[in-house]
C-alpha cells in the first residue's frame, strides 16, 4: 500500500474545505482534467465525479465514487479507471497543532493493477502522492492558481 503524509500549514476545516469541493478536484488531484458530477452531491456517500484523465498525450474517462465520509477526518474513495481498474484512497485529516496532517492510503482494488501490483507501481504511486498532497497544500494554503 502506498501510504504517504504531508503537513498543510492550514487548519483541518480549510482542508476539509478543498476536500469538499467537486469544482477544487482537478486543482489538487494529478492528471485529472474536466471534472463534473456524475451522480449525487459531493461528498456525500454514494456520490461520484466523471473526469478526463490526461496520461501524455492519451485522454482516458475515469470516475470517482466516494464510499466513507467521515467529516471532517476521513474520506474514503474508489477511484474507476475503465479498463485499467480501481483504486481504493482512504484521506485523513488530523490537527497537528494549529496545522493539519493529512494521510493518503492507495491500493488497487480491481483490475490489472490490482493483479499486477509491485514495487514499481508503488513507487509510480508514491511519487503521484507527493506531487497530489502538495497541489493540495497549495490549494487550501492559497499559494495554487486555479484551474481553468
Amino acid at each position: 500500500m502506498a501510504v504517504r503524509h504531508h503537513l498543510i500549514q492550514a487548519p483541518p476545516s480549510a482542508v476539509w474545505e478543498v476536500l469538499s469541493d467537486p469544482d477544487k478536484y482537478a486543482e489538487w488531484v494529478v492528471g485529472t482534467e474536466e471534472t463534473r458530477p456524475l451522480y449525487g452531491t459531493w461528498p456525500e456517500v454514494g456520490a461520484a465525479l466523471q473526469y478526463t484523465v490526461a496520461l501524455g498525450p492519451a485522454r482516458l474517462e475515469g470516475s470517482t465514487v466516494v464510499r466513507r465520509l467521515e467529516p471532517p477526518n476521513r474520506l474514503e474513495l474508489e477511484a474507476k479507471s475503465g479498463p485499467a481498474g480501481s483504486a481504493r484512497i482512504a484521506i485523513e485529516v488530523n490537527p497537528w497543532g494549529e496545522e493539519t496532517l493529512v494521510i493518503v492510503d492507495e491500493h488497487p482494488l480491481r483490475g490489472p493493477g490490482a493483479r499486477l501490483h509491485n514495487a514499481l507501481l508503488e513507487a509510480a504511486i508514491q511519487l503521484r502522492h507527493r506531487r497530489m498532497l502538495r497541489r493540495l497544500a497549495e490549494v487550501v494554503e492559497g499559494t495554487r492558481a486555479p484551474t481553468a
